[in-house]
């Protein structure tokens, strides 16, 4: 039995939100105009190499530490202000070009929910940027954990749950193989990858790193190109649900 999703929960940073964009031109303006080009994917490595320590703070605070750690490295200005004004650019990062208009005719067909490892003050930003799409949200102030813990999945789902949806009704889509693909496979959700670092030449970037890709159900470059197969009617749930023949 052919089944559609119900609902499309969605990782925000790096998957709608172009946080690597979003760190480039923060550090350009506290750099200045005359300052030298920056190496900026020495400093995306750097930077993903810092993000999992067992001390750190939640995103984007944790970017904080991060800066004053750096800023001798790749030439930033020294200081508390400039460190403050990097984590609080988080707000206005942008999005990526195809996000507000894919999550708008996503809307038309199923409920958007958006899971995010960012603080609620950071993801207030990036709702508005996107256009305000969401049904629901769960941030990692509601979760009290970060992806990937399972324990955020639960949280999301516990949500979800008082409008009727189990899992089996969601389809997650997201960028990171580290903090969702991977592990929203294992607790046995359909899944889709956006592959955003394609058109950077492949490569982690910003996000943490993993030996292993895991196989996605859907695997897309842009969100616009996930969007154009919801509007075909085309995008169906692998896994099954309570009344397909494999849960009977």
């Amino acid at each position: 039995m052919t089944r559609t999703p119900r609902v499309l929960t969605f990782d925000v940073v790096g998957t709608l939100i172009d946080f690597e964009r979003g760190m480039h031109d923060s550090l350009r303006a506290l750099r200045g105009p005359d300052a030298p080009p920056l190496d900026f994917e020495s400093f995306l490595t750097a930077y993903r190499g810092m993000r999992n320590r067992p001390d750190k703070r939640l995103f984007p605070e944790d970017l904080e530490p991060i800066y004053h750690e750096l800023a001798p490295r790749f030439g930033l200005p020294p200081g508390n202000e400039a460190a403050r004004r990097f984590v609080a650019a988080a707000h206005d990062w942008p999005a990526f070009a195809d996000s507000v208009e894919a999550l708008a005719r996503l809307s038309r067909h199923f409920r958007l929910v958006a899971m995010t490892n960012a603080r609620r003050w950071a993801f207030a930003g990036m709702e508005k940027t996107l256009g305000m799409p969401f049904f629901d949200t769960v941030t990692v102030d509601d979760a009290r954990c970060e992806k990937p813990d399972p324990a955020f999945f639960d949280r999301a789902l516990a949500k979800l749950a008082p409008a009727g949806f189990v899992k089996t009704d969601v389809l997650h889509v997201a960028q990171s193989q580290f903090h969702d693909i991977g592990v929203a496979r294992a607790l046995g959700y359909t899944v889709c990858w956006i592959e955003r670092r394609k058109a950077a030449g492949g490569g982690f970037g910003g996000t943490v790193a993993v030996e292993t890709l895991t196989a996605p159900d859907y695997h897309f470059h842009s969100m616009a190109e996930l969007a154009d197969l919801a509007d075909r009617g085309g995008l169906v749930m692998k896994t099954p649900g309570a009344g397909d023949p494999a849960m009977i």
